[in-house]
């Protein structure tokens, strides 16, 4: 496939405003590649390197050659550049990555170098997000999109799925097992606004401690633990302490969810940023098992999970839980977990399997604070102590039905420290598209955690809704875009109010 023909269904697909027929126009594109570069394709409509970083940004993009007359770019060519390019280090790397760059866009035709740029620089947003693809590359395949997206669970990977799933359709996507070893998406807990709410669509229920530290997920086969943050990434080498943990517990092989946190002498937790800086020990505790000792347990009911959970974790090693029958019984353990210091408790579904990598209607989270994660649409500059600084953020949530569209729900600078304002003011200045004399406009990458008190109307902003006394609790870097909360979710949260 040429680079000209995924370029001109890239321009196709952001010019369309139906989600059905962006998956028409993509399922076609895939139909028409061969299932290895369909995996290509799949990854470079939605906005992404297969190898994640090349060391190429905005400096590297704004002295190019001029465009080719005729297309004779293909996938697998631009993909083993990017590749070889991902390869260089060392002295001279930077003028070899310059010099193959420039060789790359010397082949490229006007459209074709306008995609690169946009998709070497993270601007390509045409609303392909990875739930728009998966339904693409399982109408492609002519396999159902639930298998699909089972699969994509197990692997990870929407690129080596969809491969497999042109390759070998459904008896293909079935060869996806659970590995130990290798990472799955966690699952993710819904905002309600209190006790009684949760409760209303729970009951009875598991209710677990919300722990304010780190998502670990952590996996053993014998005497080998690996340990993944919730983006996947593998951490194993940086904290000891929870792999001497894994080694200690009384399994041979499984895969545990749960929580590392940084405690203090009499059990009470340090604020996050004292967890995310690793100034000390972390303390693991586990809330779900999703395999042990050969038996998968992603299908099992949530009390099944539970009771596999307390035959191979020691009860100190757990988040402590209750199953309770009523919002009375429920907010006692919301009771204990604040008087310890955590954030609050998770109400979960007995009867729910483990929906990795959704927010589903399984797990309920509630705090005695309304939070919500919320994406950066752009920032404005401080003035007075603040000043050189990006201070005021433009907040918004996911659109619920128009992949890579946000929804703007306000403003706010309150609850930033002098650190948070320096860290942020480099990071939104990495993502910066438009630097207006007053508004910097960014990417939609950096996920915040938002506060505040409730909703109101507001025909100011388009989804009609602002949030009230809206405050920063914290950047969460660790957190894609694609897992902040919706438009919906915040209505939601609206109508329980």
């Amino acid at each position: 496939m040429l680079l000209a023909d995924l370029a001109a269904v890239s321009e196709t697909v952001g010019a369309t405003s139906a989600r059905g027929g962006k998956v028409e126009a993509l399922a076609a594109a895939l139909r028409a590649a061969s299932p290895h570069e369909a995996a290509i394709a799949v990854a470079f409509l939605s906005g992404e390197l297969r190898q994640r970083q090349i060391g190429v940004g905005w400096a590297s993009l704004r002295e190019l050659p001029g465009a080719a007359a005729e297309p004779s770019l293909t996938l697998g060519e631009v993909d083993a550049v990017f590749a070889a390019i991902g390869q260089l280090s060392g002295a001279g790397s930077q003028a070899a990555r310059r010099d193959a760059l420039a060789a790359l866009f010397a082949r490229a035709t006007e459209s074709e170098q306008r995609f690169l740029r946009a998709l070497l620089s993270g601007e390509l947003r045409q609303g392909a997000l990875e739930g728009v693809m998966a339904e693409a590359a399982a109408r492609a395949a002519g396999v159902p999109a639930a298998e699909l997206r089972r699969a994509l669970m197990l692997r990870g990977d929407l690129g080596t799925v969809a491969e497999a799933a042109l390759a070998g359709g459904s008896d293909a996507l079935r060869g996806f097992r659970l590995e130990v070893g290798r990472p799955i998406r966690p699952m993710l807990a819904s905002p309600a606004v209190d006790i009684t709410a949760a409760m209303e669509k729970l009951h009875p229920a598991g209710v677990e401690w919300k722990l304010d530290g780190v998502r670990i997920q952590v996996h053993r086969d014998g005497g080998d633990v690996a340990v993944f943050t919730r983006t996947l990434d593998d951490i194993t080498g940086r904290v000891p302490e929870l792999v001497a943990a894994a080694r200690e517990l009384p399994v041979r092989a499984a895969v545990f969810d749960g929580e590392a946190i940084a405690l203090s002498d009499d059990g009470r937790p340090h604020p996050f940023q004292v967890t995310a800086s690793r100034g000390i020990p972390l303390s693991p505790f586990f809330f779900d098992v999703l395999h042990a000792d050969g038996e998968d347990l992603l299908d099992a009911p949530g009390a099944a999970r539970a009771e596999a959970l307390a035959a191979h974790v020691p009860e100190a090693l757990r988040v402590p839980r209750a199953v309770a029958e009523d919002a009375d019984a429920a907010a006692a353990v919301l009771g204990d977990a604040l008087a310890k210091g955590h954030e609050g408790v998770i109400v979960k579904s007995l009867e729910a399997p483990y929906a990795a990598g959704r927010r589903g209607a399984g797990w309920l989270k509630v705090k005695p604070v309304h939070t919500l994660d919320l994406v950066v649409l752009a920032a404005e500059w401080g003035h007075g102590r603040r000043r050189g600084r990006l201070s005021n953020l433009h907040l918004g949530a996911r659109h619920d039905s128009r992949p890579g569209e946000f929804v703007m729900l306000g403003k706010t600078f309150k609850g930033l420290t002098d650190k948070m304002l320096a860290w942020q003011t480099e990071r939104l200045l990495e993502l910066a598209t438009d630097q207006g004399d007053w508004v910097v406009r960014v990417r939609p990458e950096l996920v915040v955690e938002i506060a505040f008190d409730g909703i109101q109307t507001s025909p100011r902003y388009p989804g009609g809704v602002a949030l009230r006394f809206a405050r920063v609790v914290r950047h969460r870097p660790d957190k894609r875009a694609e897992e902040a909360d919706t438009l919906g979710s915040v209505l939601a949260v609206r109508a329980d109010d």
